[in-house]
């Protein structure tokens, strides 16, 4: 059976836990293809608000197994936390599977982390400092620690050893920090995670296809989102691995023939954490963008930190469809734009004199792009209640035709509200 993606289309915060969790009903298996925990999901469950950030938005549901899968970068005790956390709140975790060839983020990964943002200083990326970037460096030096080297102590302690004896050498000699000790780490994690992780350790690859061969229903979601590709991103204000389409392959292992499904993730307008080029955002003290970040309570799940605002950009999206192969949008937040008199949509760029309606590869032109915006009538009218297409205001459902004529993939779903069932089914 077909395997269906949901991908962030922005710059992440699209709302994709929503939305995962919504599509997740018809699942068997919902799997985790790359991140760490520097993103969070967001969902509410009658009036109960759930933030997960390593879990995948299946384990909401008794009939999914939900997958962490081998791209993925984890911490092991953040894991456990968050495992906890659910459990305390009734949440059955213990059909949780975590690959074993996922990479470990530990202690040494977040103080370098932490270090080199700070030695960037105002250059800095704006990362989370939560070891992310730092893990995935060292997958790719091949000095990771996988989750499987857990299992065999004898090699966990002599890969900590042999990483541990270059990484103290940077941590001494570069930030003149105290070298850390490869034996208290690997006696922590052994003594705290091993136990409780250990019967959650399994073969990812062959747990999905052998659910794909079984006929079953299998969902894909990612962490941040299209424009924070390490490649298609702008870099280098990106993450650390493929949250795009195409990072479902390498990162949950399973071929793209077996992908006939990409739902692209979208806000009805645009927000982005930390540093990077923006063209269509709004600056504080802008009205209309400090209102969307009020009125969408727009602050980052794990780090609090406030969104930078800005209008729809269908530059960005018509090049997100052709990146990610978008067969279709779901829309979140229409409702922040109830009480707009007058909602916006950037549907080209100037830059030197010049319309552009591609997206530049070139990042100073980029930097140098201003908004070409298409004005639209506000709806002034509250959409929450809103479970049909014809429910919402003939302004609304205008803007929504307008987006999907820009961006060339039809819309199915739109958010019309933070709960669980204030959705709408779209059809233009």
């Amino acid at each position: 059976m077909p395997a269906t993606v949901v991908v962030g289309t922005q710059w992440g915060d699209e709302g994709k836990g929503k939305f995962t969790d919504l599509l997740a009903k018809e699942m068997s298996m919902v799997v985790r293809y790359q991140g760490g925990h520097n993103a969070g999901h967001t969902i509410v469950i009658d009036g109960e608000k759930f933030a997960i950030q390593l879990i995948p938005s299946g384990v909401f549901y008794d009939h999914i197994t939900p997958v962490i899968g081998n791209g993925v970068v984890v911490d092991p005790f953040v894991l456990l936390k968050e495992m906890d956390s659910l459990s305390q709140r009734g949440i059955d975790v213990s059909r949780l599977k975590l690959s074993g060839n996922a990479h470990l983020i530990l202690p040494y990964h977040q103080e370098l982390d932490a270090l080199h943002e700070r030695h960037l200083g105002k250059a800095k990326l704006g990362t989370t400092k939560r070891g992310i970037g730092p893990a995935y460096a060292d997958k790719a030096m091949r000095v990771g620690i996988r989750v499987q080297d857990m299992l065999d102590e004898t090699i966990f302690r002599e890969k900590l050893h042999a990483t541990l004896s270059h990484t103290n050498k940077v941590l001494t000699k570069v930030f003149n920090r105290l070298p850390l000790d490869a034996d208290e780490i690997a006696d922590k994690v052994l003594s705290e995670c091993l136990d409780q992780l250990k019967p959650h350790i399994a073969d990812s690859v062959n747990l999905v296809h052998d659910a794909l061969d079984a006929g079953q229903h299998v969902l894909f979601e990612g962490a941040q989102a299209t424009f924070l590709d390490l490649d298609h991103g702008t870099y280098p204000f990106v993450t650390s691995s493929n949250p795009i389409a195409g990072g479902v392959c390498a990162g949950a292992g399973i071929g793209p023939k077996e992908i006939t499904r990409v739902v692209g993730i979208a806000k009805a307008y645009v927000t982005r954490v930390g540093a990077g080029p923006f063209p269509s955002e709004l600056f504080d003290g802008d009205h209309d963008g400090d209102r969307m970040v009020d009125i969408g309570k727009e602050f980052g799940t794990n780090t609090g930190r406030r969104r930078r605002p800005g209008w729809f950009d269908a530059v960005m999206m018509r090049h997100a469809v052709r990146i990610n192969g978008l067969t279709e949008l779901a829309i979140t937040k229409l409702d922040v734009l109830d009480t707009f008199d007058t909602v916006k949509m950037c549907v080209a760029y100037e830059i030197d004199g010049k319309r552009v309606e591609k997206l530049p590869y070139h990042q100073s032109e980029l930097h140098r792009a201003t908004p070409i915006y298409e004005e639209f009538p506000g709806w002034n009218t509250d959409q929450t209640a809103a479970t049909e297409p014809d429910h919402l205001h003939p302004q609304a459902q205008a803007y929504l035709r307008a987006l999907e004529a820009q961006v060339g993939v039809p819309i199915t779903l739109a958010s019309t509200g933070p709960g669980r069932n204030q959705f709408i089914h779209w059809e233009s």
